[in-house]
């Protein structure tokens, strides 16, 4: 699929996700979380896949938030960047998200940045909600998943003060998994690739779908129960049973329930 503001690229089972507006501080536009969600889907239906990392292209930003568009004046859906459905993509995703961050990450840039499973970031990166300064907040996502990172008084600290963090000072408080220097942040990230590829993926998407779960209630359980219901219940003999009964006409065999 050809991208305009999405640079997607599959290479030793990792997708690589880049923001590709270095000019415009890799700020999103409505068509850039458009191809976000559907680089996204793109991976998370390509079997070869077992990490994602997203990041922004250049060195200086890896997303300074979203950018403000003209629209027709008219309040309606397609006037409003679907962010929403990326972030609830990207914790819905079964394999690992890491942020990979170049430079800043701002507003928008922040919230995306937590959204992901583990945030490896650059020395030279920096983290800031903006929010209330310019006239913008986050009260959903941006809110919820930051004091679970930070903790409650962090994460107002974090929204109401706007305070600008190092990569650092980040890290202490529960933003960031990993520091590392520039000139290492990919090698490091791909590092870190390699050491989720050794784990079971099955299990990884299972505790992807706890994860969510906590949040977001039905769907998230959802993801849960049918995942374990095609993948184990449908093989058990009991599953087998009731099928061949029910096609049949006939009664289930109890004896082979717990076999």
């Amino acid at each position: 699929m050809a991208y305009a503001d999405v640079l997607y690229e599959v290479k030793s089972n990792i997708a690589w996700l880049t923001i590709n507006r270095p000019d415009k501080g890799n700020t999103f536009r409505r068509q850039t979380v458009i191809e976000l969600i559907q680089a996204l889907n793109e991976a998370r239906h390509d079997t070869q896949v077992r990490v994602v990392v997203l990041t922004g292209a250049g060195d200086r930003f890896f997303c300074i938030g979203g950018e403000k568009e003209p629209n027709d004046g008219r309040l309606h859906y397609h006037n409003v960047p679907p962010v929403v459905d990326l972030y609830t993509l990207i914790d819905m995703m079964p394999v690992p998200v890491i942020a990979m961050v170049n430079g800043f990450a701002v507003g928008g840039g922040n919230v995306l940045a937590n959204m992901c499973d583990l945030t490896v970031a650059s020395e030279q990166a920096s983290f800031r909600q903006v929010g209330p300064m310019m006239g913008s907040y986050d009260a959903g996502f941006g809110t919820w998943y930051l004091e679970d990172a930070v903790g409650r008084k962090r994460a107002r600290e974090i929204w109401y003060l706007n305070r600008k963090y190092s990569a650092k000072e980040a890290q202490v408080l529960g933003l960031v998994n990993e520091v590392v220097p520039h000139a290492e942040l990919r090698s490091r990230t791909e590092a870190l690739c390699e050491e989720l590829k050794q784990r079971g993926p099955q299990a990884l998407a299972a505790l992807k779908a706890a994860f969510h779960a906590r949040h977001n209630g039905v769907t998230g359980l959802s993801r849960m129960t049918i995942d374990h219901l095609v993948a184990n219940y449908y093989h058990t003999d009991e599953a087998k049973e009731m099928g061949r009964a029910f096609n049949a006409k006939d009664k289930p065999n109890p004896d082979t329930f717990y076999r």
